[in-house]
């Protein structure tokens, strides 16, 4: 039964990823990808969230599978990431590709850590 909460959950979050990240993206006449640092961004805070409530005992397994694993899996995009930081490098725009790479990794990293302690705060 966990497989299909992850598939339903990933059947979401694969076309929500696509629709924020074209929203975004075409808000911004930049070469940046800020649809992808966007939706990675939220997918952490997201994760983070769910992560906290499932320490407090807010969020069980199937919670998880379906969002942490499936929606926020299918939400957020390393690959991608990854993909538009090299093709960014290539194009000559260095210091961009590098701002993207370090910048994702700390936003990453807080968006997951605020979305921990909220809900850790929140549901506590």
């Amino acid at each position: 039964m966990t497989w299909l909460l992850i598939v339903v959950g990933g059947a979401l979050g694969a076309p929500l990823r696509y629709l924020a990240d074209r929203a975004v993206q075409t808000r911004h006449d930049s070469v940046f990808p800020w649809g992808t640092f966007a939706v990675n961004a939220a997918g952490s805070l997201v994760l983070g969230g769910l992560t906290g409530a499932a320490s407090v005992g807010a969020a069980g397994s199937g919670t998880m599978a379906l969002l942490g694993t499936g929606l926020c899996g299918a939400l957020t995009t390393y690959s991608t990431f990854s993909y538009e930081t090299l093709r960014l490098a290539e194009r000559g725009w260095r210091f961009l590709a590098l701002a993207n790479a370090v910048a994702s990794v700390l936003v990453g990293l807080g968006a997951v850590f605020l979305g921990l302690t909220l809900a850790r705060d929140l549901l506590g």
